[in-house]
């Protein structure tokens, strides 16, 4: 009785409250790369831990602390005050000190049904210096003109903040 009660009960809910916005879900992938002096190891101690030195994008106008833990369940973390309060951007999947550094997360793009997995790729390249990959992989709601963005995003990262840190 009480099955049938509440099957009715739910008829009388108007259609409307049922809409639902149906989105295809789009991917996309792109790779930037810059090739910076300094070991792969100097520049994996740069894109781990505190990070505020070169990365200049945050929630907030002056985070507290911005860092990444760079072991498996580690997080890329903005926190915003002295209470803890912030946002996590990404969750570390895989490191390997020197070599990689793997997290999945929207990054700034949080509040998004935006899968985004961002890797990075450290090789020796010519006497002291070493190759930069960032490989971007993202599915889900691709809002318009949202992957050049980013494209260029990661450009500026690792061209005009990542190596002029470095480089220093």
């Amino acid at each position: 009785m009480k099955i049938k009660i509440i099957t009715m009960l739910l008829l009388l809910i108007p259609a409307a409250s049922w809409a639902m916005d149906r989105h295809p879900a789009e991917y996309f992938s792109f790779t930037v790369e810059v090739t910076v002096q300094g070991s792969a190891d100097t520049v994996f101690e740069a894109i781990t831990g505190d990070i505020s030195g070169w990365w200049d994008h945050s929630f907030s106008e002056t985070p507290l602390k911005l860092y990444v833990d760079p072991y498996p369940g580690g997080a890329f973390m903005e926190i915003f005050d002295k209470d803890g309060f912030g946002v996590r951007h990404a969750v570390v999947t895989a490191a390997e000190y020197g070599r990689m550094l793997r997290y999945e997360g929207p990054l700034g793009l949080a509040g998004s049904a935006l899968f985004m997995v961002t890797t990075w790729t450290l090789n020796e390249a010519d006497e002291g210096k070493t190759l930069v990959s960032v490989e971007v992989h993202a599915s889900g709601e691709v809002k318009e003109g949202i992957p050049e963005i980013l494209q260029k995003t990661w450009g500026y990262f690792l061209n005009d903040r990542l190596k002029p840190f470095l480089e220093k």
